[in-house]
C-alpha cells in the first residue's frame, strides 16, 4: 500500500490527496505537522524522507518520492484511470508548461503565506502578487468546464487547494474574476476534493 506523508494544513499535500482520491487508490495517510497546528501528529523526521523538508512525500515499497509534481505524475501513471495528464504529447507539454508557470508565479507566494516565520510585510506583498496572478489566471478561463478542457485534469488538482485557501490567506477576488469564482466552486463540489480535506482544512472557510 502507498503511504503519503502529508501535512494537515499543507496545500501541496492536499494536491496529492485529491489525485489519490480521484483515482480511487488504496492508500494510507501519515500526517506530519511541521508547523505545530495540531497535537499528536506523526513525529517522523521529515529530513529523513526528503532533503528539502517539504511535503508531500510518497512511499510505495522501496520507492520514495518527493516534490509534489513528481509525486502527482507518478500517481497518474501508476493508476491510469481516470487519466489526469493529457494522452497526447502536445497536450502533456502544454499542461507541464502551465504547471511550470504555476510553480514560478504562484507557489512562491503560497510558501510565503504558509511560512509562520514570514514577516507581515512579506505576507502583504505575497497576498498582493498572488491576487494579481489569480486575476490574470481568470482571463485564461474559457468555455470549458475546467481550466484546460471539459475533463478534470492535473492543473485543476493543483489549483484546487490554493483557491480553497484564498479567504484563509486574506485574499478577496476582484469583481473582474467572476469566471474564476465559478470555476473554483465547481472544483469544491467534486467528491475527490471533499474527501481530500483534513478537519483543519474544512474549517478554513467557516
Amino acid at each position: 500500500m502507498m503511504i503519503l506523508y502529508s501535512g494537515p494544513t499543507c496545500p501541496f499535500s492536499q494536491m496529492s490527496r485529491i489525485i489519490l482520491n480521484e483515482k480511487g487508490c488504496d492508500f494510507q495517510i501519515e500526517s506530519i505537522d511541521v508547523d505545530g497546528f495540531t497535537e499528536n501528529e506523526n513525529t517522523v523526521d521529515l529530513a529523513q524522507l526528503t532533503p528539502y523538508g517539504e511535503l508531500p512525500v510518497l512511499l510505495e515499497r522501496d520507492l520514495l518520492l518527493y516534490n509534489v509534481f513528481v509525486v502527482n505524475e507518478y500517481i497518474d501513471e501508476r493508476f491510469p484511470h481516470p487519466q489526469l495528464m493529457p494522452a497526447d504529447p502536445v497536450g502533456r507539454a502544454r499542461t507541464r508548461l502551465f504547471l511550470h508557470v504555476i510553480e514560478r508565479e504562484i507557489f512562491p507566494h503560497i510558501r510565503t503565506l504558509e511560512n509562520s516565520k514570514s514577516t507581515p510585510e512579506r505576507k502583504d506583498h505575497a497576498r498582493l502578487r498572488l491576487r494579481e496572478n489569480l486575476e490574470i489566471l481568470s482571463f485564461r478561463i474559457g468555455e470549458t468546464k475546467f481550466l484546460l478542457s471539459d475533463d478534470f485534469g492535473m492543473v485543476d488538482a493543483v489549483l484546487s487547494p490554493i483557491l480553497w485557501r484564498l479567504e484563509y490567506y486574506g485574499i478577496d477576488l476582484p469583481a473582474t474574476a467572476g469566471k474564476l469564482e465559478t470555476y473554483r466552486q465547481r472544483l469544491f463540489i467534486r467528491p475527490a476534493f471533499i474527501d481530500s480535506m483534513t478537519p483543519q482544512e474544512r474549517t478554513m472557510r467557516n
